[in-house]
């Protein structure tokens, strides 16, 4: 794939060697016109060298083996393009603008070798920061284990080469970014947050829960940061006193971090307070890494589970059609980052044990007690599909034996569970434990996603009046036999994971409970 963008970028420098004009936006405009003023005299490129790299060797064959950024704008453009890397969260030296600035500030003293690598040095620069900017800096799959996500593909290598000969640079980049909202709304989320003024105040200690009229030594630092993050207006309300107006200025600040908008100033309140807008700034950095590796095309009809937000939506022709609470993996069973596409939904689902949860829950309690699974309805069969008895069950051997609970309200799965294709053996599924969507903090499964009212979105998700109507569907549940319901049209899922966004110029984020942002971050400037 990255030799496919190579050459793509090959083309479009082929058409600015025959004086194609590219548009040149006004970002960085001053500095640019500094440094590019002069024209450069065509180099030669050594053919044998560019053998190593294919797509170079044929671009410059095409060309003649010349150089072809011999013009100042020329120059200025790819250098305004790399320079601007910085409104992508990405890194202008990592293609290596200050080596592209220092080549400007002596181009009249540079030899024909020296033209022709500074040459190479725009093309190649600006090649990886496109490539970067479609696909990301990192892989997402050797990074993590329970990630899996397909790279785009273009249909057609000659239709996009002639739809880029007609397209300005800045369209090009334009096209390569992900055109998802939620990207977007980080593009905006990282100009927001470079117009917050430095820093400076100092993390605050939690003392103790503090409510409404209660009144504290720390309530004078909490209000200075409300203040800081623009959430409390009134700079007078620097007391120690928890007044009205602190209180919704903290509901305010909860809403914005996924917290529980009580008014209560606990610990994860406090720590979110706590965080300073260096860490927020690299936060929606990592995040904007992560919607380059997500699917540039997620379909018409799509659901998509924003995991630490504890959210799914089912969005249709754009639009936001459903939203749902869910409960998601913990971090020590994380839920997966996939795209598929729903296959059917099984109403009333028997619920077979998967393999985590048999080695660190089943067996050890059945090696405590053999009657464990009798209370669970869960019956050990063995390779032959015969019932075993639970006395007669041989823990040497309990992992060949299959565990299934049968159907009914007291299911692990509850009413109804959507199956899609996946190397993770996860799935969309009611629960029995509706009480947890009460909770804030619903990093609670074994991987797979429990959906609040489930039967409300399977029904939609179906889409047959006839068929599975709501009355349809309670009557099959009254059987308690297993059903199994076709989908009649193209659903796709997108099982995402974002801590990070903008709305209506207000930056948003949730707890990163999988504690992926920081690394990542760091890893993006290594």
């Amino acid at each position: 794939m990255y030799k496919y963008y190579s050459s793509i970028i090959l083309v479009l420098l082929f058409s600015a060697c025959a004086e194609k004009k590219f548009i040149v936006s006004q970002t960085n405009k001053s500095f640019l016109n500094q440094e590019f003023k002069t024209e450069t005299p065509t180099g030669s490129m050594d053919s044998v060298a560019l053998l190593k790299n294919k797509p170079l060797y044929s671009f410059y064959k095409l060309n003649g083996f010349c150089s072809v950024w011999n013009t100042a704008e020329k120059r200025k453009t790819a250098a305004e393009a790399i320079a601007n890397a910085e409104k992508e969260g990405l890194n202008p030296e990592d293609y290596q603008l200050s080596k592209i600035l220092a080549n400007e500030k002596r181009i009249d003293s540079l030899s024909e070798k020296e033209i022709t690598d500074y040459d190479l040095l725009l093309t190649t620069s600006l090649e990886k920061y496109i490539s970067d900017l479609s696909f990301g800096k990192l892989n997402p799959k050797k990074l993590y284990d329970d990630w899996d996500l397909k790279i785009a593909k273009s249909d057609s290598h000659k239709n996009i080469s002639d739809a880029l000969q007609k397209d300005s640079l800045s369209t090009i980049i334009e096209k390569a970014k992900p055109n998802h909202p939620v990207y977007k709304r980080l593009e905006n989320a990282l100009v927001l947050i470079n117009q917050f003024p430095e820093d400076t105040l100092k993390n605050i200690e939690f003392l103790r829960n503090l409510k409404p009229n209660d009144t504290s030594k720390t309530f004078i630092s909490i209000k200075k940061r409300l203040a800081y993050w623009n959430d409390l207006k009134n700079p007078q309300a620097f007391t120690n006193l928890y007044d009205a107006e602190t209180q919704n200025a903290v509901k305010k600040f909860q809403l914005r971090h996924g917290l529980e908008p009580d008014g209560i100033i606990g610990k994860g309140t406090l720590a979110q307070l706590n965080v300073s807008k260096d860490i927020r700034k690299k936060q929606i950095i990592a995040n904007m890494e992560r919607w380059r590796w997500f699917p540039k095309e997620m379909g018409e009809h799509y659901i998509i589970v924003n995991i630490p937000e504890y959210k799914l939506r089912t969005v249709f022709k754009s639009d936001t059609t459903r939203t749902h609470n869910v409960i998601v993996g913990t971090a020590a069973r994380k839920t997966p980052i996939l795209s598929s596409k729903l296959s059917y939904a099984v109403f009333n689902p028997t619920w077979t044990v998967p393999p985590t949860i048999l080695k660190e829950d089943i067996i050890p309690s059945m090696m405590k007690n053999r009657n464990y699974l009798k209370g669970k309805n869960i019956t050990i069969y063995n390779q032959q599909g015969k019932e075993v008895n639970p006395w007669s069950w041989n823990p040497a051997n309990a992992k060949k034996y299959r565990y299934v609970q049968s159907p009914g309200t007291y299911n692990s799965l509850g009413m109804v569970k959507i199956i899609f294709p996946n190397n993770f053996s996860v799935y969309l599924h009611d629960t029995n434990h509706k009480e947890y969507f009460e909770k804030t903090d619903r990093s609670l499964s074994s991987g797979c996603v429990r959906v609040q009212d489930p039967l409300e979105l399977t029904e939609y998700l179906l889409d047959d009046k006839k068929n599975w109507n709501v009355e349809k569907i309670t009557e099959t549940l009254k059987t308690e036999k297993t059903k199994n319901a076709t989908f009649k049209s193209d659903i796709f899922i997108h099982q995402l994971y974002w801590t990070a966004w903008s709305d209506k110029g207000l930056l948003y984020f949730t707890p990163d409970i999988y504690d992926l942002d920081a690394s990542l971050y760091a890893k993006l400037r290594q």
